[in-house]
């Protein structure tokens, strides 16, 4: 019976790691899709819309931008209110995904 809950406890350990990274995964993906009605899915902005494409911008460049618009220091028509919804660690997860997408074509 010990050799069981040994077992068990062993898989238990395993994919808890595996299974924390699907939900930040899953979380970070959440987070970007509100996004999407400006900047596109994934951050694919539609071509010729005049909106910033996300998708493949440097993490730190997302980072700087949205801070700046948190701040108030960067001029915008809605992004300044958006932003100051997020936390520091939701910023950091938005620009984390949006630069690990693919750039539209």
């Amino acid at each position: 019976m010990r050799t069981i809950f040994a077992a068990l406890a062993l898989l238990a350990a395993a994919v808890a790691p595996a299974f924390a990274q699907g939900q930040d995964a899953l979380y970070a993906r959440s987070l970007a899709a509100t996004c999407a009605g400006c900047h596109g899915t994934d951050g694919r902005a539609v071509a010729g819309s005049g909106i910033v494409a996300l998708a493949g911008m440097p993490a730190a460049q997302i980072t700087e931008q949205l801070r700046a618009f948190k701040a108030g220091t960067r001029p915008a028509t809605v992004m300044q209110q958006i932003a100051k919804g997020y936390s520091d660690a939701q910023i950091a997860q938005l620009a984390a995904y949006f630069a690990s997408q693919k750039k539209g074509s």
